[in-house]
């Protein structure tokens, strides 16, 4: 049998979970990777940021953390040498190539009028099913350019980093009339932690977003300015935001949002006329859980001092990944006065800053405006494609997430997957989930239904996030429904998807790595 070569784009967690799952099905892996060093987003990440989920949910599934890290949120060098430590375990380093980066990907050996007439994926449904293959163009660290050719190739790029979004202005209002420094969080969290400092020190910081990068730039300027020089936080959005180690009276976030029963008060995508009759009656507990949440957070917190209260349900950003966790003591710096919040609808540049809802007599003076804005994920993954059709197959509509099949794969670009782009409560689970699915289908365990069945599964899940992810549904996550998600993967390779011992632990316990290690058929 001829050895099938699978090429892997990015060298972060989701692709060494690849790279060592294609390997133990006796496939040749190569990992290309465009910087210095394997990791991902953890090779560049602010000097306070820790892990935001309890390290045994962020574990790979035959790799436990060493003893030596005893913190539940490790440190985010703990966790680069965690990854760093498994890579070299698992003997990943040796299908590694850094500073190699993929300029482009093209699909040959199969025409487009063939591909449009397919009933199956890639013709038949399986992984190797057509005679196509894809070239990868690569540039070295030399600048000189090499082309490989695989039979079958992964994209694990993510969605964070990259390309930064950054906001448009009209003319006369944006940061070339600034006399400061304007960056985006993606160059700030590039920077070592020695130049970080020296950019933010002695300076008046403004920092414009409000997810998670946002929040921990602002304390990593109170770490080395204090109140001396306050920093400004400008959101437009607020989201639900945990205090660190929150525990609601007994109950923690997993017993809530993290067991089964907690699925069974979510409409599903693909559930039947049982489950949907049982999420429909428990509505008002599905109510009751997200404004139970929500009033311990506003209890625990002081939003309603700083007008810092979200619009939106609890549940609405844990359906949309919004939800994240407060670095140690957050609002005491608030409250000190070392961190300013400010709650706007819309904002410009003046020569000495910010003004802010048009308030032009109350300008926000600022030497550094840092915007924490996101990442343009969909552009990123577009432009991969040399293909134009591929590029507009990607991307599907302007009112639709990136359609992809068990968030996986795209029922229309033969022999290709994507790992890591949807999000979910700890992506390391999610991604070897993913992983181990794509190994199995890559083994011939099973094989994918047809191009209209998938597309058909695409759109219901499209519908779920539309329901309960608000405007914020093209993030596409799956944090809410994480045991349904991993229960048609485990159904699609043919293992037991109710894997607990007993009624109890199997209803009202959270799943975690451990209860999905090594998942084969009818295990």
């Amino acid at each position: 049998m001829e050895e099938k070569r699978v090429g892997i784009i990015g060298g972060g967690i989701s692709g060494l979970l690849a790279c060592k799952y294609t390997l133990e099905k006796g496939l040749i892996p190569i990992v290309f990777e465009a910087s210095n060093a394997i990791g991902g987003v953890w090779t560049q990440t602010i000097e306070s940021t820790r892990l935001q989920s309890p390290k045994r949910t962020f574990e790979f599934t035959d790799f436990p953390w060493p003893k030596s890290v005893r913190g539940r949120y490790p440190h985010n060098k703990e966790v680069l040498k965690y990854v760093e430590d498994y890579a070299k375990h698992f003997g990943l380093m040796g299908y590694i190539q850094l500073n190699t980066k993929v300029i482009g990907i093209n699909y040959v050996g199969v025409c487009g009028d063939d591909m449009d007439s397919w009933e199956f994926w890639s013709g038949n449904g399986n992984a190797f099913g057509s005679e196509g293959k894809w070239q990868i163009l690569v540039q070295h660290e030399d600048f000189t350019t090499q082309e490989y050719e695989v039979e079958f190739l992964i994209l694990c790029i993510g969605r964070y980093s990259g390309l930064a979004n950054m906001p448009e202005f009209p003319l006369g209002e944006g940061p070339d009339i600034f006399a400061g420094k304007v960056i985006h969080s993606m160059d700030f969290s590039a920077m070592d932690n020695e130049s970080a400092r020296e950019l933010i020190k002695g300076k008046r910081v403004a920092v414009i977003g409000s997810q998670k990068s946002a929040i921990d730039i602002a304390a990593e300027c109170v770490n080395v300015n204090g109140p001396e020089i306050p920093c400004t936080l400008v959101q437009r959005t607020i989201p639900w935001a945990l205090p660190s180690g929150c525990f609601w009276w007994g109950a923690t976030l997993g017993n809530l949002y993290g067991s089964r029963f907690s699925e069974l008060l979510v409409h599903k995508p693909g559930q039947n006329i049982i489950y949907s009759v049982v999420a429909s009656l428990l509505a008002p507990m599905r109510w009751g859980f997200s404004k139970f949440v929500e009033s311990y957070i506003t209890w625990t917190l002081p939003l309603k001092k700083y007008n810092m209260v979200p619009k939106q349900s609890f549940l609405q950003d844990m359906s949309s990944c919004k939800s994240f966790l407060l670095p140690d003591n957050f609002y005491g710096k608030v409250e000190e006065g070392s961190i300013v919040l400010k709650k706007i609808q819309h904002f410009s540049f003046i020569k000495q800053g910010l003004v802010l809802d048009g308030e032009v007599d109350k300008p926000i003076k600022a030497d550094l405006v840092i915007f924490a804005t996101g990442y343009k994920g969909q552009e990123k993954l577009k432009n991969m494609f040399s293909s134009k059709k591929f590029q507009n197959h990607i991307i599907g509509s302007p009112n639709s997430v990136i359609p992809l099949y068990r968030h996986i794969i795209h029922p229309r670009i033969p022999n290709l997957a994507i790992i890591g782009y949807s999000g979910s409560i700890t992506n390391l689970h999610t991604s070897e989930m993913r992983c181990q699915w794509l190994a199995h289908f890559l083994d011939q365990t099973f094989k994918l239904p047809s191009i209209n069945e998938m597309e058909n599964e695409i759109q219901k899940w499209e519908d779920y996030m539309k329901t309960y992810g608000g405007k914020e549904y093209k993030r596409s996550c799956i944090a809410a429904l994480h045991i349904w998600y991993n229960d048609q993967l485990c159904k699609d390779i043919g293992c037991k998807n109710r894997r607990k011992k007993s009624f109890y632990e199997e209803w009202f316990q959270p799943y975690l790595q451990s209860d999905y290690v090594r998942l084969s058929p009818n295990n």
